[in-house]
This record gives structure tokens, C-alpha cells and sequence, in this order.
């Protein structure tokens, strides 16, 4: 089991699974130049499913509150000029509580294991 660091892992494999990664870099600096732009789009730009489309900036900074709110604000705005384009009212993803690589198994309550007598 991993005890990484599930934000790292996750850009990890992002950087490895990029179209423009390239099959060999030419110099250290040509790698250098590459990560650069690359972790600045992924940290800046690039909105993450796993923590409610938000950028890591966002998260980190703890503006993605902030953000969801205005998300909301505009969806609710679309639903009401516009209800029949929706199937049921709009919401943005939620923020998560926590992310995990490898998720511990849930802890059992007493009542989980409490016996019928």
C-alpha cells in the first residue's frame, strides 16, 4: 500500500501520460523548460475532477470555497431563465473532505458490531 502523497501521485501520472511528453528530452534544460510549463497549467489551469473541477492553486489558496459559491450563483441563474433545459436543478461538485491514494478501511462503530441477543 502507498503512503504517497496522493496530490503528487496524481500529477505524476498526468505529467506521464501527457500527448506532448516527450519521448526523450534533449538536455537538461529542454527537460527543465518542459516541467515548468507543464506544472504551472496543471497547477494554475487545469481543473481536477477529484477535487471538484478546481485547480490545485484554488484549493491550496482556499479560494475553491469561494469559487464553488459563484459556481452556484451562476447555475441557479441558468436554471431559472431557463428550467426546461435541465433534467433537476444544477449544483457544483462538491469540494472533497479527502483524498486518498489508497483509502483505509472504514472503522466499525458499536453499532456496526453490536449482536442481536
Amino acid at each position: 500500500m502507498s503512503n504517497d502523497n496522493p496530490y503528487s501521485e496524481a500529477q505524476f501520472r498526468t505529467l506521464k501520460y501527457c500527448p506532448a511528453f516527450p519521448e526523450r528530452f534533449g538536455s537538461i534544460t529542454h527537460a527543465r523548460a518542459f516541467c515548468t510549463e507543464f506544472f504551472s497549467y496543471y497547477n494554475h489551469e487545469h481543473r481536477h475532477s477529484g477535487i471538484g473541477l478546481h485547480t490545485p492553486a484554488s484549493v491550496h489558496l482556499g479560494t475553491a470555497g469561494q469559487i464553488r459559491a459563484e459556481r452556484a450563483r451562476t447555475l441557479q441563474a441558468a436554471y431559472a431563465a431557463h428550467p426546461g433545459r435541465f433534467r433537476r436543478k444544477p449544483t457544483p461538485p462538491r469540494l472533497p473532505t479527502g483524498v486518498w491514494i489508497n483509502e483505509p478501511a472504514k472503522a466499525e462503530t458499536s453499532s456496526d458490531t453490536e449482536q442481536v441477543a
